[in-house]
């Protein structure tokens, strides 16, 4: 399995394309709005970081709806659209 390391500002223009709203705080922190409402859905990203890589990234996916590697890379890589997105974590009783 080959791993993946995505840099932080591909995560937040992805992020910002899914409906993801930023909030600042001591980190960046991703809110998602669904239907014009702010939604429990939420991921934070380090001022410093400048890539995530194994770690960071298992522990966003979690954030993000318990995703998989795929789903995560669908997610960041663009092929997964927002409202898809919304689907899967309505799906999942996370929306």
């Amino acid at each position: 399995m080959s791993r993946r390391v995505y840099k932080a500002r591909d995560i937040e223009r992805a992020l910002a394309q899914k409906g993801f709203r930023l909030a600042n705080t001591h980190h960046r922190q991703y809110v998602l709005e669904a239907n014009g409402k702010r939604s429990r859905v939420r991921t934070r990203i380090s001022h410093d970081a400048k890539e995530y890589s194994d770690a960071l990234l298992s522990a966003m996916r979690r954030q993000l709806g318990d995703l998989t590697r795929d789903e995560f890379a669908g997610l960041v890589e663009c092929p997964m659209s927002a409202p898809e997105y919304v689907a899967l974590l309505k799906a999942r009783n996370k929306l």
